[in-house]
């Protein structure tokens, strides 16, 4: 797919914003955190997190945002840098309603429901149109993410997608790294939605958060979703914790390794180290 600024503005100087850029967690100290398989998980709601993506606009450093469910967390017990990178992240999200009922255990009654990808990116979409906040999309395939354009264009009329680009299904060279930090600052993106799953975008938004001043979030399959190129479970399993178990069928022979291994990983971990509260790094 060709590579798009949707719109023209004055150029950026990066450098003495990257020069202030540090990899450590700045999680509003206000919000509660827990540990779950060694990993901090902030607990976000979605209007919360909308909340914090709009506070965070126009600061002079990048956000990294990670979406975690059980799948997550399996890969982070076996990689101690995945699990380092996870938690010097600025916000680790309950993508999972297993996250939700450890919170709620741990006390932390006000967790009513996952930060669930696809609805994130909407409701950060909606709200911030009135905000001005401008909109970044990288990942998927060059088909997949003109589709999710339009369909964005037209169910939020007014949005600022400043950047469409669905990048190479491979690692990006450093000279790719800067070329592509650079369109994204041009573009004063304040929010970078990032669909190259996972760990391959937690990755990136890690890598990037230290050269492009917007807040990247690592959004999973919500491309997919929000292009109607694969379909959502249905809102019963989700609040049962069973979309897994609809994607499994749905896609057997991409995702049979990644719920039927991770997820008995996931559950051995967090029976062999107990959850608990902690508080958050500022």
């Amino acid at each position: 797919m060709p590579r798009r600024l949707l719109s023209q503005p004055a150029k950026v100087d990066m450098r003495p914003m990257v020069e202030t850029m540090t990899k450590t967690a700045k999680t509003d100290p206000t919000v509660q955190s827990f540990v779950a398989c060694a990993v901090r998980i902030d607990a976000f709601q979605i209007d919360t997190m909308v909340e914090q993506v709009l506070a965070w606009k126009g600061r002079p450093r990048g956000r990294a945002v990670h979406l975690c469910n059980a799948y997550t967390l399996s890969l982070a017990v076996r990689d101690d840098s995945l699990r380092d990178l996870l938690n010097g992240a600025d916000a680790n999200l309950s993508d999972g309603m297993p996250l939700v009922w450890i919170a709620r255990r741990l006390g932390l009654s006000h967790m009513r429901d996952r930060v669930y990808g696809p609805d994130l990116m909407v409701a950060t979409i909606d709200r911030g149109r009135s905000h001005g906040l401008r909109h970044y999309l990288y990942g998927s395939t060059p088909e997949v993410i003109a589709q999710l354009e339009t369909n964005l264009r037209e169910r939020f009329p007014g949005v600022e997608l400043v950047g469409v680009e669905s990048g190479p299904f491979r690692p990006l060279t450093e000279a790719e790294e800067h070329d592509l930090a650079r369109r994204m600052t041009d573009a004063r993106a304040d929010v970078v939605w990032v669909g190259l799953g996972t760990p391959r975008q937690d990755l990136f938004v890690d890598r990037f958060r230290d050269l492009v001043p917007a807040t990247l979030i690592a959004i999973g399959a919500a491309f997919d979703f929000h292009a109607g190129t694969k379909r959502q479970a249905p809102r019963v399993l989700q609040r049962l914790g069973l979309e897994w178990l609809f994607r499994l069928i749905t896609e057997p022979r991409r995702l049979w390794k990644r719920y039927l291994i991770g997820n008995g990983r996931f559950v051995w971990a967090v029976l062999r180290r107990r959850p608990k509260l902690t508080t958050p790094t500022v």
